[in-house]
């Protein structure tokens, strides 16, 4: 599609694919085909079940599950009623799962098979949710997803939809230890589908492996531009580097996004250099920044184009990109996340908001069609993030050169990203300090050849306490997400902080960083 034949919406979007690519499948899933036709048909019964079910316009729902085409049934099909969808990271402890979906007000839960335990655990917490859908089976309590789906009308729903109403609310992590879910409008994606990266490398003909969680933009974000390409969708319950090399063998995948550790894990694999990869156009990544030397291992075994990308859920993915013909081995641009994407601004701020010139470091700031609405019911959050003039500030640290390329060289805020996983150390340090032995504890990133970063605990005990490294572990992984949780724990005796009683994580962090070209790995 271009810019003059954009739809007003995305629910308009699969009404004009249906009449045009009818009989051609837009989704596949372990086994399962669907046609843009039926899918069309069955988005139809998902808003009819929603309007049934007394979910208002605008309202939310959400989907506790791992990737299925039925999540994408639910999500276009929420958009045709008007309805929000709010995916939960299934990789979430119970209590930050119901967090959520209490903040979300959602009055109907949809439940993959895998996640029916944790469901049961928080329902009794959730006095606003009215209703909860099995989308596999597997709790003869609720309703099954097919049998609910199938009894509702497959006539449209015509329901008006603006541009700016919300499509899709996607919980970030808070910096205060709590997420927050920041509102992406159907203008926002829409934006997303038609600038640089979105329209110009995909084709009809194109067949793209969803690979990434749903509950990250780089995973409902990417299987919504194959969609809105017309092309086909693989969708992968869960990301395995032993499957994605045969989906790409035996399902003739075109293009695909993965993060760095996940490109790891494939590449590795001891059969990645026996697989044809002819049919691979574009390996696209992002999401946490990407060794030097498992790039040109990426390169030289999978022999596509690759596309960097750099992003936020707040930008609705991404707003730069290094395209193929950067991919230059020993190019200073090797090192850069590429340039802005159409109809994106970039700029770099000092701490009074100024505008820096090229070469010197600061905050990154965008503005552009794809920067979120704002964060739910946060206005005070909203503010700090978006100011007047529209500029969103990333919270990265970093510089532009003259031909506007971006190096990111640490982050301002003190987020970890381990896997792809944005991990907050306020939201970590708060489910340590609730050991009975800790008097503190601050979280930082340290350099991990597989995810990254790993997160490290600095802890200091209670006067007389004994807590071990594996006592701290194991109580924090019951409270919060295993990939939050420590990997290692160090015992001082008090935290190093500056006059006015802030902790000094630079401090904490510079040993284990030392020798590094960057503060991010």
């Amino acid at each position: 599609m271009s810019v003059l034949s954009a739809p007003v919406n995305l629910a308009e979007m699969v009404r004009t694919l249906a009449k045009s690519r009818g009989r051609e499948i837009v989704l596949e899933f372990e086994g399962r085909q669907t046609t843009f036709a039926e899918f069309d048909k069955l988005t139809n019964r998902v808003a009819n079940g929603l309007k049934a079910l007394g979910v208002k316009p605008q309202q939310r729902i959400a989907y506790l599950g791992k990737n299925s085409d039925i999540y994408f049934e639910l999500l276009l099909g929420a958009m045709k009623a008007n309805v929000v969808m709010t995916p939960v990271n299934w990789r979430l402890a119970a209590p930050e799962i119901a967090f959520i979906v209490a903040d979300c007000k959602a009055p109907v839960l949809f439940v993959g098979p895998e996640c029916v335990a944790q469901a049961r655990t928080i329902k009794p917490q959730l006095p606003s949710l009215r209703t909860v859908i099995a989308t596999e089976g597997g709790a003869p309590e609720w309703d099954d997803y097919t049998a609910w789906r199938d009894a509702q009308s497959a006539d449209d729903p015509k329901v008006e939809i603006g541009r700016q109403d919300i499509a899709i609310q996607l919980y970030t992590s808070g910096t205060t230890g709590r997420p927050k879910g920041a509102m992406l409008s159907h203008a926002n994606l829409i934006n997303l589908m038609e600038t640089g990266e979105g329209e110009k490398r995909w084709t009809e003909q194109d067949v793209s492996l969803v690979a990434m969680p749903v509950f990250h933009i780089g995973g409902t974000g990417w299987g919504l531009l194959g969609l809105y390409a017309g092309a086909k969708g693989v969708v992968v319950r869960e990301f395995d580097p032993t499957k994605v090399l045969d989906f790409i063998e035996h399902s003739g995948i075109t293009k695909l996004f993965m993060v760095p550790a996940a490109m790891q894990f494939v590449v590795r694999q001891p059969r990645a250099r026996q697989v044809d990869f002819s049919r691979l156009k574009y390996m696209l990544y992002g999401a946490s920044p990407i060794p030097s030397a498992l790039l040109k291992e990426c390169i030289e075994v999978f022999g596509c184009g690759f596309v960097q990308l750099y992003g936020l859920t707040e930008t609705t993915g991404a707003i730069v990109a290094l395209p193929p013909e950067d991919h230059v081995e020993g190019s200073e641009r090797m090192r850069s996340a590429g340039k802005a994407l159409l109809g994106v601004e970039l700029a770099i701020l000092n701490p009074d908001g100024e505008q820096l010139p090229p070469g010197e470091v600061g905050e990154i700031a965008t503005r552009s069609g794809s920067n979120m609405v704002g964060y739910w019911n946060q206005p005070d959050a909203t503010a700090r993030t978006i100011d007047r003039d529209g500029w969103l500030r990333t919270g990265d640290a970093g510089h532009m050169d003259k031909d506007g390329y971006v190096y990111i060289q640490d982050r301002i805020k003190d987020m970890i990203i381990s896997g792809g996983e944005n991990i907050y150390p306020a939201e970590v340090e708060s489910a340590i300090c609730d050991h009975p032995d800790v008097a503190e504890a601050a979280v930082i990133g340290i350099p991990d050849d597989t995810w990254g970063e790993a997160v490290k605990a600095i802890v200091v005990l209670k006067q007389g306490k004994q807590a071990t490294a594996s006592d701290i572990i194991n109580f924090t992984r019951e409270r919060i997400a295993g990939f939050k949780t420590p990997k290692s724990v160090d015992f001082i005796e008090a935290l190093p902080r500056n006059a006015s009683g802030k902790i000094l994580r630079r401090d904490l962090r510079d040993p284990y960083w030392a020798g590094k070209e960057r503060q991010v790995n």
